[in-house]
């Protein structure tokens, strides 16, 4: 067995006892099990998974018969980076770390033995746990957590900000959204929204190498952005006709692929119009509402290939050569990093969505 120094036997972690009603709390240090690793946290994200799981899945679609989101007792946070402090030797040979290496797992915990994790998709996998959603595996919103023995773990480099280096799992997300979307050397790619999962797409889609990236979104800030992070047009849709404008660009046929990030409901019906015929919808999107569409457009008109996009199945690693590359401008997509006991502030923050791109949590720090 490998471990550090000085584990405490308390740390401090945010509770989920209900649909909006998170507390900070004293609790203990979780204790790993044989072949498990004990992690000290350096950094989680917040994201749209996280307020779903905060406001309850009812009042997050406006559907009282829908299920909680989450167990209540529950530490949350699924997109998170810490250090190595206590392994034992099978843990080291796994998944071949060892005490102080800078690690992060992917958000499911595979169960490796359903249909899904047995024909490689794993990310669909039948129980489908995650970290910060089940009591069995309580996620990263506390100054320790444990990686299970089924968890895909992944060494990250040292030298990154631990808040950016936590971004490694909404651009994985984002990663296996451009997969999905099986880009070409001649597309013309459309990314709506440019938040945290469309800026990855962004960078994920300019490592493609299509004939053109063009990005959507209503706030300029973001679209300024999203020009550094490679995009080659930028459009913001409160002052452009981008349906007009996009089949202005295509000679009358419209884009290739269309990525769709932004959760809002009317970027669904504005894809399926600014697409050519035959031309691939891929939907990653959170939606907070039912989204309604005429479907003729997909069948009758225009023979799209419209496809989903779920987690990141063997993105992580691209992902975290993307990160170390500097491809993306992490300085300015991540807006707030904040102490845990701030855990609240984040929470509105990205509740809010107007004053933030991605906001972190750092346990540890001080306010």
């Amino acid at each position: 067995m490998s471990e550090a120094t000085s584990i405490p036997t308390t740390m401090q972690a945010v509770i989920c006892h209900g649909p909006e009603d998170y507390a900070l709390a004293e609790v203990p240090v979780p204790q790993r099990g044989p072949g498990e690793v004990l992690v000290k946290v350096d950094a989680v994200g917040i994201c749209a998974s996280d307020l779903k799981c905060y406001h309850g899945a009812a009042k997050f679609w406006g559907d009282e018969n829908r299920p909680a989101w989450a167990e209540t007792e529950v530490i949350p946070g699924h997109e998170f980076v810490g250090t190595v402090v206590e392994l034992d030797d099978e843990a080291a040979e796994r998944w071949g770390i060892a005490v102080g290496d800078r690690v992060t797992s992917e958000q499911i915990v595979p169960c490796w033995k359903c249909r899904y994790c047995m024909s490689g998709n794993y990310h669909m996998c039948g129980p489908h746990v995650m970290f910060g959603f089940k009591r069995a595996t309580p996620g990263a919103m506390a100054e320790y957590m444990v990686y299970p023995t089924n968890a895909l773990v992944h060494k990250v480099p040292s030298h990154l900000p631990p808040a950016h280096a936590a971004f490694v799992e909404p651009l994985s997300c984002a990663l296996h959204a451009v997969e999905r979307a099986e880009l070409t050397f001649e597309d013309t790619v459309v990314v709506a929204g440019c938040g945290p999962i469309g800026l990855g797409m962004i960078a994920g889609a300019k490592a493609k190498s299509p004939a053109r990236i063009i990005a959507l979104d209503a706030a300029p800030e973001k679209l300024a952005l999203a020009e550094r992070t490679g995009a080659d047009l930028v459009l913001n849709i409160t002052e452009v006709d981008v349906v007009a404008k996009i089949m202005e660009l295509t000679d009358g046929y419209g884009a290739d692929v269309y990525l769709e990030g932004t959760g809002h409901p009317s970027a669904v019906g504005q894809g399926l119009n600014l697409l050519r015929k035959l031309g691939r919808f891929v939907e990653y999107s959170v939606f907070g509402s039912d989204v309604s569409v005429d479907w003729s457009i997909i069948s009758d008109d225009k023979e799209l290939d419209v496809r989903g996009a779920h987690l990141g199945k063997n993105c992580w690693p691209t992902a975290i050569r993307l990160l170390d590359s500097g491809a993306l401008p992490m300085d300015e997509i991540v807006t707030h990093q904040l102490p845990l006991s701030e855990f609240q502030q984040g929470l509105d923050l990205v509740n809010s969505g107007k004053e933030s791109i991605k906001v972190s949590l750092i346990p540890g720090a001080t306010a």
